[in-house]
């Protein structure tokens, strides 16, 4: 399984890139999964059921998810990464200072600078507006298929 990541600040558009990424790179053939990371927990893993216990399962027709508590802390990206069976590629949304190949989504309304300017590992942004940053590739935002092109061939699956 290769990994690459999606970064970015808050509300640039990180989830929106992976949702339109997913059906392109599932047509070329590849097993895609997703990590999203969060800082600020998500909602299924505070529920009161979910409190005291030892593991939680939640499950619907379509979806389960497995909830463990953590005793130390944030797990690793390296341990998160080691749960996925079965899988070409894991896009990562998120665990923006880690240094795994990313890219960054980012947008000036968002208020940051890029993420890029001090981070080797960015390898590409995807935006809205001309920007250049360490010389690194710029990709319009909605260049969905030229961006799935980037990450496959950054991650070297299929050729």
């Amino acid at each position: 399984m290769k990994l690459f990541g999606i970064a970015g600040w808050s509300g640039c558009g990180k989830t929106t890139l992976i949702l339109k990424l997913i059906p392109v790179l599932t047509a070329r053939g590849v097993r895609v999964a997703t990590l999203k990371h969060s800082h600020h927990g998500q909602a299924f893993a505070d529920a009161p059921i979910v409190r005291g216990a030892t593991q939680t399962v939640f499950a619907g027709p379509e979806r389960w998810a497995l909830v463990n508590p953590l005793a130390d802390g944030e797990p690793s990206l390296s341990l998160l990464s080691r749960q996925f069976r079965g899988v070409d590629l894991l896009l990562v949304e998120g665990f923006k200072r880690q240094p795994h190949p990313k890219i960054e989504v980012y947008s000036a309304a968002c208020g940051q600078p890029p993420l890029a300017a001090d981070d080797p590992s960015i390898k590409a942004l995807a935006c809205d507006e001309a920007l250049t940053v360490r010389e690194i590739r710029c990709f319009r935002r909605n260049s969905i298929g030229v961006i799935a092109d980037f990450i496959l061939a950054s991650a070297a699956i299929l050729g």
